[in-house]
């Protein structure tokens, strides 16, 4: 069998970013707004700022090749579809007319330039049946999507463009920005107070600034939510045109969905919104992606996941299994999202529950030495913004779980963080004059030894990568015939500027023993029109998901949690829910009792 765990086990680049608005240079690693396609054979990956497109012949197992240099690699959100025979390639640079590109080989063929007439931002080009051609594109707080009919042999619009969706944050809770939808939107009158507080803050008046800004400026200050990254399938003759919300950095970034009867709409909201959404766990998030069909015919949905630490766009892939219902709608299940996951190459369930089990959660941590407030308990604690960081460069740093007895381990995923890393830009900055960048290009590596032992003093090694050639910030160890290990020990040798070791999660997986959590009893109560609180009576068990759906047999959103409260943000004004509360421990998982909220 094969099996991965998100995020996507890839090389993910360096950015050094130069940061107008604090005038600082930010680095961190970054992959995002993935647009997945199948083609001769392979599935690829396109995501920003990584100089360089992800293939795979499974889901799987992914490697880096990169792309040809006249292509707009500093531009964001890359779009990619398959028209006959070629693949078309797009990117975003706004204020600025962007060009189409096509090819017949992904890996070596030539990219055709085909000139562009119009700016945008993340685009989507779609292929109706009929070889009609149509592009859906937008990512503002202040404008809506946009879509319009193209000519397919000269990508010129047919037209003018048509609005396609608006937000609407007072209705739909999951568009509201914020961490768990903390933010609501401002008043008219309420910005322009904002506003003029940011004037005087900077000792600017507004005829001191360019005109455009004003209203990037207004839409910044304004809270309202980001209706960006298009993407749009047809199934069974309805159009199915998501968008991504409310904003990358947040840990609800999710993506909705709207269904039609024409490429061009009008659209309504599906009863499921939103459809990709995974707001808890280790790794948050899962706006701005696209959804394709693999080749035994199960629907796959590939998202951006967060860190934002270092960088506010410090990000992620993931990829997770989707389908639609008997009624049409669309899904996505997240319920355990970043734990390992097997991929048959034939048709799934996509509801099955994981095979193996959190094994790491709070357990006792060691390491060779560690910076004040960032000990190695920080990489036990299921929070990829926190971490343990080494007190020096040196190779050899170690880091050791002790899982409180012996286990029967089935894999390993390995999470590397970075921490205010301080060198010189490598290369020449480049990007555009809003969002100044220089991308790695050397390609870097990360060593390490992961051991086992029974007893703490005997150790095996369960995989040496000290020769390795790949840089894998979040690699993933698996022994799926399964090993019987108390202490997990990382060796650290190499890793990308010699920085000091810095590990977010260095996360367990397997089987244990002992007996599933009770049936959790909790309570469900709807707070306004968008939001609902859960409490969860203590019941020992390790963590707990939250289900919630439109009615009784569809519970498709989810919402892992560590702890026994949460407000949960993400209703739809008017839509009537039930919620179900399943809990998990180191042996398993136990479904709850389905309530109507």
């Amino acid at each position: 069998m094969k099996y991965f765990c998100n995020p996507v086990n890839i090389n993910y680049r360096y950015q050094f970013n130069m940061d107008p608005r604090e005038g600082a240079l930010k680095v961190a690693r970054e992959a995002a707004d993935p647009s997945m396609i199948y083609f001769k054979g392979k599935y690829y990956i396109f995501a920003s700022m990584n100089l360089s497109v992800w293939v795979s012949e499974d889901l799987a197992h992914w490697e880096s090749h990169r792309l040809p240099e006249n292509l707009p690699l500093y531009d964001y959100a890359p779009d990619v579809r398959v028209m006959g025979e070629y693949v078309y390639f797009s990117a975003s640079r706004r204020g600025e007319v962007c060009n189409f590109y096509r090819t017949k080989d992904i890996l070596n063929g030539e990219y055709e330039e085909i000139p562009g007439t119009f700016d945008f931002w993340d685009p989507n080009l779609f292929v109706d049946d009929d070889k009609r051609v149509y592009f859906y594109w937008g990512c503002s707080n202040t404008t809506p999507l946009w879509g319009v009919e193209m000519d397919p042999k000269t990508m010129l619009p047919l037209g003018e463009r048509q609005v396609m969706i608006e937000g609407d944050a007072f209705a739909k809770g999951y568009e509201r920005a914020g961490e768990d939808h903390c933010q609501w939107p401002l008043s008219d009158e309420e910005i322009e107070i904002r506003f003029q507080g940011f004037l005087k803050m900077n000792h600017q008046t507004e005829e001191q600034l360019p005109k455009e800004l004003v209203p990037l400026i207004k839409g910044m200050l304004s809270q309202k939510p980001y209706i960006e990254g298009a993407w749009m399938d047809k199934w069974d003759g309805k159009y199915y045109l998501q968008y991504a919300c409310p904003g990358a950095q947040y840990n609800v970034y999710a993506d909705g969905v709207y269904i039609g009867d024409s490429p061009l709409g009008p659209f309504t909201l599906a009863k499921n919104n939103p459809f990709s959404y995974k707001p808890g766990g280790f790794l948050p998030g899962a706006g701005h992606g696209s959804t394709m069909e693999d080749t035994a015919g199960n629907l796959w949905h590939t998202s951006t996941m967060r860190i934002s630490v270092n960088q506010q766009f410090e990000r992620r892939v993931g990829l997770w299994q989707a389908g639609r219902d008997v009624d049409g709608e669309l899904f996505c299940n997240q319920r355990y999202g970043d734990w390992p996951m097997e991929v048959t190459g034939e048709k799934q369930d996509p509801w099955e529950n994981p095979k193996w089990y959190l094994l790491s959660y709070g357990k006792q941590m060691t390491a060779s030495s560690c910076e004040e407030g960032k000990g190695p308990e920080k990489a036990a604690d299921e929070n990829v913004q926190t971490w343990w960081r080494a007190a020096s460069e040196k190779p050899g740093e170690w880091l050791q779980i002790d899982l409180g007895k012996n286990y029967d381990v089935r894999a390993v995923q390995i999470n590397f963080a970075d921490d205010k890393i301080d060198i010189p830009v490598p290369g020449k900055i480049k990007g555009t004059q809003t969002q100044p960048r220089y991308i790695e290009e050397q390609d870097h590596v990360t060593r390490w030894i992961l051991e086992g032992s029974v007893d703490g003093e005997h150790f095996e090694v369960l995989e040496d990568k000290s020769q390795a050639e790949t840089d894998l910030p979040h690699d993933l160890v698996v022994m799926e015939a399964g090993k019987q290990i108390r202490y997990v020990k990382l060796n650290i040798l190499e890793i990308p500027y010699d920085q000091k070791p810095c590990i977010s999660g260095l996360r367990v997986f397997g089987i244990g023993e002992g007996a599933k959590p009770e049936v959790p009893e909790f309570e469900a109560v709807r707070e306004g029109d968008v939001d609902m609180n859960v409490s969860i009576k203590e019941n020992g068990a390790m963590g707990y998901n939250i289900l919630w759906g439109h009615a009784p047999e569809k519970l498709y959103h989810s919402y892992m949690v560590f702890g026994n409260t949460k407000k949960v943000g993400a209703l739809v004004k008017g839509q009537d829910y039930w919620v179900r509360v399943d809990a998990f421990n180191e042996s398993g998982i136990t479904e709850g009792t389905v309530k109507k909220l």
